[in-house]
């Protein structure tokens, strides 16, 4: 008689896992979806105020510094949410954005002694 008792709750820790599981799976699959959707739409918006050689350099980017590409993103999308942006940007003008953000780098000094 112990056992089937046992045998139930087993069975009931088995079936509350394995709904807590696919919860936590449904709410995994809701996340990247919603961030798929906002990667999306970010990337809409990067094709209207930005012209196809400043969206190619901007890419180029992101290949090696990701986290500029993401602040310069950002950037445009809030001037254009705000309507301070009135034309596409250009490459000249994206360049022009990327050596502000990044400064010059590093200046290197060789003193010889």
């Amino acid at each position: 008689m112990s056992d089937y008792s046992d045998d139930e709750e087993l069975e009931e820790l088995k079936r509350r896992k394995l709904a807590s599981m696919q919860s936590r799976g449904a709410e995994a699959s809701r996340d990247d979806q919603a961030r798929r959707e906002a990667e999306s739409r970010k990337q809409q918006v990067l094709r209207i105020i930005l012209s196809p050689e400043a969206r190619q350099r901007l890419t180029n980017i992101r290949i090696t510094r990701p986290e500029v590409a993401e602040s310069i993103e950002l950037q445009l999308i809030q001037l254009y949410q705000s309507g301070r942006l009135r034309n596409q940007i250009s490459d000249e003008q994206l360049k022009t954005m990327l050596q502000g953000l990044m400064g010059k780098g590093r200046d290197i000094t060789i003193r010889r002694i």
